[in-house]
């Protein structure tokens, strides 16, 4: 058997010359495609995810438009801000990076973002769409998945999925997508029993569960596919929620790093040019 690596980089490249094309036509109506993003504190990860948003939209010829707030600034400032980037007609959509520090709802955060600047399908309204078949634009990460299982030609309809982890931004709204493909989705979590042999009865897995090398090639058959949303710092390299070892018993999965990653961020920007 041949296992397909799904490398993220030839997925986003089918995105990019779309998105650069929107953004060059807007541009001759005199309308500069921008991204503000809203970092509120020091958290490495935000900052790493802001710097390679802003590098992606310039190359796409877009601009950015970057705000940075101390850690210990009051929600009602936050969204204050959120406000007025709202109203800036100059600002085509509005990122804030998650997580915010502790003192700071970030549901609310969400909610505060309009729906129309809403990149990242933050907005209660935009998640009910998502969630009732109205919108495809779901969170950056899940659609990233959705996208890099149509590129390599992965058949959902009928295929059992397991999805590893119940978030918000990941683990729920992938079960959505993947449900409105037909697929049939287990959703596997901290309290699920005998994990490793709903496992083992999975034609598709999607790990979002934060362990590094959580999923073991025992805890599979063979040719499985695996999409490995997890990204973890393990002895100064990134590795996934599933052992490399996995591989081998695959028949398709993303690496980590270079697999969903490099595609989640170009699904911002094609949300940011949604309208256009």
């Amino acid at each position: 058997m041949e296992t397909v690596l799904m490398r993220g980089k030839p997925v986003a490249d089918v995105y990019r010359e779309a998105i650069a094309k929107k953004i060059a036509v807007a541009k001759q109506h005199d309308l500069v495609v921008t991204l503000a993003i809203l970092v509120v504190g020091d958290d490495p990860a935000s900052h790493v995810y802001k710097d390679r948003l802003v590098k992606l939209i310039e190359s796409l010829g877009g601009a950015a438009k970057v705000i940075t707030c101390p850690a210990d600034t009051p929600e009602e400032e936050v969204i204050s801000i959120i406000k007025k980037l709202n109203r800036n007609r100059y600002v085509t959509g509005i990122m804030p990076m998650m997580p915010m520090p502790k003192h700071i709802n970030s549901d609310n955060v969400g909610a505060a973002v309009s729906p129309n600047k809403d990149v990242d399908c933050l907005n209660p309204q935009n998640i009910g769409d998502v969630f009732m078949g109205r919108s495809r634009f779901a969170a950056c990460t899940p659609r990233a998945c959705m996208a890099t299982l149509a590129h390599y030609g992965i058949e959902l309809e009928g295929k059992n999925v397991v999805v590893i982890g119940r978030s918000n931004v990941v683990g729920k709204p992938v079960s959505v997508l993947l449900l409105q493909k037909n697929a049939t989705v287990t959703i596997c979590h901290s309290r699920t029993r005998n994990l490793p042999e709903i496992l083992k009865q999975a034609d598709v897995i999607v790990a979002a569960v934060g362990k590094a090398c959580f999923v073991k090639p025992e805890m599979v058959k063979e040719g499985v596919v695996i999409v490995d949303v997890g990204i973890n710092a393990v002895d100064g390299k990134l590795v996934g929620d599933v052992d490399p070892a996995v591989a081998e018993k695959a028949s398709a999965f993303t690496p980590v790093p270079g697999g969903i990653g490099v595609v989640s961020n170009m699904m911002v920007m094609e949300c940011l040019t949604r309208h256009i």
